[in-house]
């Protein structure tokens, strides 16, 4: 864990962009000794946001399963899979 005081930032910016790309783990800053602010290079923020979405996704699913709501079989989940991936594609040849 990386933990600064939050002087830290105003005086090495750079220093402290370069740990965040480096560890790819967040900064804990302080404030008068106490948690102020946590700061993380934008990849890893992208990184968590996007796994947290999954996770989200997951738990909805698992208690839809759990109450009875019908699942996909899977040539219905290759189905959606392959449209998915052209939709991606799609949009990035645009």
């Amino acid at each position: 864990m990386n933990i600064k005081p939050s002087a830290a930032i105003r005086k090495n910016y750079n220093e402290i962009s370069e740990l965040c790309k480096r560890s790819g783990e967040p900064v804990y800053l302080t404030k008068n000794g106490e948690g102020d602010l946590v700061v993380m290079d934008i990849e890893t923020f992208a990184r968590r946001e996007s796994m947290l979405r999954l996770r989200e996704n997951l738990v909805a699913a698992e208690e839809g399963r759990l109450n009875g709501k019908p699942g996909y079989s899977i040539d219905e989940v290759s189905a959606m899979m392959k449209a998915a991936v052209r939709e991606v594609l799609d949009g990035q040849r645009k």
